[in-house]
């Protein structure tokens, strides 16, 4: 069973028996059917299913030469809502089955983002067709937790505000220049560093770590994909599994002038989410790779 089932409603599905009978129900009766030949002549296929808005489940397998559907693995997911990242994107293949991972190194973020890529079969189909880069795409990304809680909000007034968004932005143009080899960005970079340190050492003995931390994005455990996260809450809304009746949040967050969607069960969350204050979990990270205009309709 998919640790992040419980995500989009299916705590209660813990047997094998009703898990195939889920996944042939979300194959027959598909929302989205796609289809795609790799690059080795083998016609794959993905078959999703929404159980809520926007959430469900996708089966990935392969066609063999009678048009027979052989299932490989499944995934749930969470559509997300707007750009998350305009930077370049890396694609790579898992080992042990026809699923990829992106890569996306956002300097906002400081780390390279790794995610779970929802829709392969677009790019299988740009790779086979030797389109490969693809200029001009976005990232969309979404998250399902298994598991958060909510917290109140840093108080800060207009002036504060204003002086970190300055910050952040002076911070990121020094890191596009750190990233081009400028050595005096570097320094800088390294000695803002030191120094932040060092004030967070100081007010750390007297005061809670997240009145100082505002947000985070951190690797979490040893899947890459995986991330602890804290996030200001800035839109949300509550679904249901249509099979299951469990109630899901699906909360839009803003985590290191990143936002993105997270989906959880409501049993799941510690608290009561609203807009202002702050999501506190660990998620799966997935993305969505939006590719050019002229090319969506022929890849899709």
């Amino acid at each position: 069973m998919h640790k992040f089932m419980r995500s989009i409603g299916f705590s209660s599905f813990e047997s094998r028996k009703k898990l195939q009978e889920l996944l042939a129900d979300v194959v027959m009766n598909s929302d989205r059917r796609s289809i795609a030949m790799n690059q080795e002549n083998v016609l794959l296929g993905e078959f999703s299913k929404d159980f809520a808005e926007g959430l469900g489940i996708a089966v990935c397998g392969e066609f063999d030469d009678v048009d027979k559907f052989t299932y490989e693995y499944y995934y749930p997911y969470l559509q997300g809502s707007g750009i998350t990242s305009k930077e370049d994107i890396t694609v790579e293949r898992h080992a042990d089955k026809e699923s990829y991972a992106g890569v996306c190194d956002d300097m906002k973020v400081g780390i390279s983002l790794i995610f779970y890529l929802k829709n392969k079969l677009p790019y299988v189909k740009a790779q086979t067709m030797n389109k490969l880069p693809i200029q001009g795409t976005t990232l969309t990304l979404s998250a399902l937790s298994a598991g958060g809680m909510v917290m109140l909000p840093i108080q800060k007034d207009k002036e504060q505000m204003e002086r970190v968004k300055q910050a952040s932005a002076t911070r990121n143009s020094l890191m596009a220049a750190a990233r081009k080899g400028d050595e005096d960005a570097i320094e800088t970079l390294t000695l803002e560093d030191m120094d932040m340190y060092t004030t967070i050492s100081k007010r750390i003995q007297k005061e809670d770590v997240f009145s100082l931390v505002d947000t985070y994005f951190m690797p979490y455990g040893v899947e890459c994909d995986q991330y602890s996260v804290l996030g200001e809450i800035t839109g949300m809304r509550a679904a249901a599994n249509r099979m299951t009746g469990e109630q899901i949040y699906v909360l839009t967050l803003y985590c290191n002038e990143l936002i993105f969607d997270v989906c959880i069960n409501q049993r799941d969350l510690y608290g009561e989410p609203q807009v202002g204050r702050r999501f506190k979990g660990i998620i799966w990270l997935q993305g969505q790779i939006n590719f050019p205009t002229f090319l969506s309709a022929e890849l899709t």
